[in-house]
């Protein structure tokens, strides 16, 4: 899935958008993405100088973000093209091992677990270089938007 398909389900754009290609798609089981960390974000101006490290708060977003596309392939007729957004709900059991800094390519892992009508949870797991990075239980909500 290339950005222009991601942008076509997510709402976030630049400087928020934080999935930059797909690699892996099975519908309905799991899903594979990249997220490339260049010198350039603009959090890395404040965080921190001198010693640049991606916030884990985004580290979520972007596995977030990353089941909002899951969602999107395995549910299309409810959350595709239609007047839906997809809002973070929770978040269970996040851990982090290692800072991700500028060059680091981040590979975004997220497995459905189950759903139940319009609510969805994912294991999400984040790596670098095979290196474990952080992980969480993500649920989401599809809901329809006011405007």
């Amino acid at each position: 899935m290339d950005i222009h398909k991601i942008m076509s389900y997510l709402p976030h754009r630049y400087p928020f958008l934080l999935v930059d290609r797909v690699i892996e798609c099975e519908p309905g089981k799991r899903l594979v993405a990249i997220k490339n960390v260049s010198y350039n974000e603009p959090f890395f101006q404040g965080h921190f100088p001198g010693e640049p490290i991606m916030p884990g708060v985004l580290i979520m977003e972007a596995l977030a973000q990353a089941t909002g596309l899951l969602a999107s392939e395995s549910a299309p007729d409810i959350l595709a093209g239609k007047n839906f957004i997809y809002y973070l709900v929770g978040l269970d059991k996040a851990r982090f091992k290692r800072p991700v800094v500028p060059g680091d390519q981040l590979q975004l892992q997220v497995e459905y677990l189950r759903h139940k009508r319009n609510i969805w949870a994912f294991a999400c797991r984040a790596e670098v270089d095979g290196e474990f990075v952080a992980s969480a239980e993500i649920m989401c909500a599809a809901a329809e938007a006011e405007h």
